[in-house]
Formats: C-alpha cells, structure tokens, sequence
C-alpha cells in the first residue's frame, strides 16, 4: 500500500517527522488496506505538492479503472474537473448541480473576458448589454458576459485596452454563478442532466 501511495521511501519514518502531504498519501494508504469497493476521501490532496498530487491521482484513476468507487470531497475544482465523472456542487448543504464537468461549465452562460486596461469606465461597462460580472484590479479587467463581442468591442473603442482575452466559462466560473449570493439569496432548483431513458 505504501508504494501505491508513493511513500514506499520513508517507511521507516515517525509519522510526525513526515510533511503534511506525507502524511495526507499515509491516509491514504491505510484507507486502501482493506482494499473497500467504495473509497470516501475529504480534502485528498492538500498538503501534497505538485508532483504528489499528480502521482495521487494517476494512483486513483487507476483504482477507478479497475472497478473502485471513488468520492472525494475537494476545493481545488481544477481537480474536480479533471478527475471527476460526475460532480455535486452544494450550496449552504443542498445541491445546486449536479453533472458532469462539461454539463455544470454549460449552466454558467457566457463566456470571460479579460483584458490590461488602465482607463476604464467600470459602470459603462457594466452597463453593456449581457454583463455578469466587471473587476478591476491594478489594470486589469475581467468581465462575464453573455455578449462578448459587445465587451470586447466597448474594451477595444472605449479604452487602452491590450492583451485581450475571451474564454468559455471554467468550472471555477459555474461553481461562482452557482453558488454565489448576489442572485438575491434563493437557492436555483436544483440542475441536473435528464437521466437516460427519461424526458
């Protein structure tokens, strides 16, 4: 179990003389020494660098293609994106989606836009037909829109703007539109994919 968890080098070492992501592949480790059909992991990865995080979740792709179930409760939704099938998202304890990484990323309509800009009017630009979401720091700017053309074409008219950028909305995006606030409080009904089979 060691070696699968990538600790094979310091078994002879105290646990508390181990780093934290030491520590964190440990757990990991003796959760695999009964070898359970379901695998529940909290957190999994922090504590680890880079390449810790990287060798644990080759580790858990290949449990996952060998038939274990894997849930994993996680903050870095890079990693959610990139190794889940399927992802809950919840908001003050209930659901608010619940799909795959690309069904969720599509419940965030729109797409960013960024932009180095030192002369920018962020009411105007708030004021553009589709917009979501304007922060300005130092001279950047970034936008959600539904219209990106319109925000690009007030950004490239309107300002010094440079370094334009517009990209689909990330998970880390829908994860914010989902679960944020500042929609007036209510929790969205409940968004899910229709089940095969079903209307």
């Amino acid at each position: 179990m060691l070696g699968r968890a990538g600790i094979l080098g310091i078994a002879d070492r105290r646990v508390e003389k181990c780093s934290g992501g030491q520590q964190q592949r440990l757990r990991f480790a003796m959760a695999l020494v009964s070898d359970p059909g379901l695998l529940v992991l909290d957190e999994p990865t922090t504590g680890m660098d880079v390449e810790g995080r990287r060798d644990f979740w080759d580790a858990i792709r290949a449990d996952a293609a060998v038939g274990r179930t894997v849930i994993f409760a996680t903050h870095y939704l890079d990693e959610a994106d990139a190794y889940a099938d399927r992802i809950i998202l919840l908001r003050r304890g209930q659901i608010v989606a619940d799909g795959t990484a690309a069904h969720i990323r599509s419940l965030a309509s729109g797409r960013t836009v960024r932009a180095s800009a030192s002369n920018l009017d962020a009411d105007a630009v708030k004021a553009l037909p589709g917009v979501d979401y304007v922060e300005a720091r130092a001279d950047t700017v970034t936008i959600r829109t539904r219209d990106s053309d319109a925000a690009a074409r007030y950004l490239l008219t309107h300002t010094d703007a440079s370094d334009l950028e517009i990209t689909s909305h990330n998970l880390e995006d829908a994860f914010l539109a989902l679960t944020s606030d500042s929609g007036g409080g209510d929790i969205p009904e409940l968004s899910r994919p229709a089940e095969e089979g079903t209307k």
